[in-house]
């Protein structure tokens, strides 16, 4: 790889170092309607400054990363990275001085592999106001609703992304929780057996901002990992960090009366929609019974 590809693949934005900063700070201009949604729907949403005319945000959710320059009409915005005339990365250099304006000295290239967001439509993914509407259509089951339901919830992802997957509910600090995923961990997400779509909630003031902060950073899975090997700094309590995410993450689970961690939903090979509750006794019976993936 060339060095120019090293480090325009190299970026990495760690959100652990700006979640503490407000996600509209005063004087900072405004968003469009678009990027207000994504705040809705959990986003933690960043103003990189003026360049050139055009005003950059940085939007990070579900751990993923996307940057937005915005018109000085504020009539239009697009999405991607924004270079000079010289072919560098200004995008870079505004994510540096946004580091150090709060105090960060983070490695940037700590990472040859940069996957940049923004292949989905910023309205894929429907937020709270939506979800009403996605609950009163017709589906042929309940479960077929509630799967519908829990395919737009705000999730991390463990494992390989390519391999079958299952969508766990989980609370940062749920024991059981910590079990579940841990049987599953070394024989089946490490190997590609398995890929967990695990979705933060919280019950308790502490455990919802560990949840929002887990679906915040670029590196959930290493954040995950550590909390369970017991790293107590590894999902820190923040304060100001948007727990938009994981609100809607909780309604869902609330209009489906669901009050149990972990929480499990998949998709059979037999097209069924399966639920286990609670921390799964016959692991390698769901691993047999996942419809695989396309490829």
């Amino acid at each position: 790889m060339s060095g120019f590809c090293r480090r325009f693949f190299g970026i990495i934005f760690l959100a652990a170092a700006l979640i503490a900063s407000p996600a509209h700070a005063a004087g900072d201009p405004p968003m469009p309607e678009p990027l207000q949604n994504l705040v809705g729907e959990g986003a933690q949403m960043r103003y990189l400054g003026r360049q050139n005319g055009l005003d950059g945000w940085i939007a990070i959710k579900n751990g993923q990363e996307q940057y937005f320059y915005v018109t000085s009409d504020g009539q239009a915005f697009l999405m991607g990275l924004l270079f000079d005339k010289n072919g560098k990365v200004v995008t870079l250099r505004q994510v540096k001085e946004l580091q150090e304006k709060n105090g960060v000295d983070l490695d940037l290239f700590a990472t040859d592999t940069f996957n940049p967001q923004g292949k989905e439509s910023l309205t894929s993914q429907p937020g709270l106001d939506q979800l009403a509407d996605r609950t009163s259509r017709e589906f042929k089951t309940p479960s077929e609703q509630l799967y519908s339901d829990i395919e737009s919830a705000n999730f991390i992802t463990l494992g390989d992304p390519n391999a079958p997957y299952i969508y766990t509910f989980i609370d940062p600090q749920c024991p059981y929780c910590h079990k579940f995923i841990n049987d599953m961990r070394a024989d089946y997400i490490a190997n590609g057996v398995i890929q967990v779509r695990m979705i933060p909630v919280g019950f308790r003031d502490e455990t919802r901002a560990q949840a929002a902060f887990l679906l915040a950073v670029p590196n959930p899975q290493g954040r995950w990992y550590s909390h369970l090997d017991g790293d107590k700094e590894a999902l820190p309590v923040t304060a100001d960090i948007n727990q938009q995410g994981v609100q809607r993450n909780l309604s869902i689970m609330q209009s489906w009366k669901v009050n149990v961690t972990p929480f499990t939903v998949y998709r059979a090979a037999s097209g069924d929609v399966k639920i286990v509750q609670g921390r799964a006794e016959n692991l390698a019976q769901i691993i047999s019974d996942l419809k695989p993936v396309a490829r």
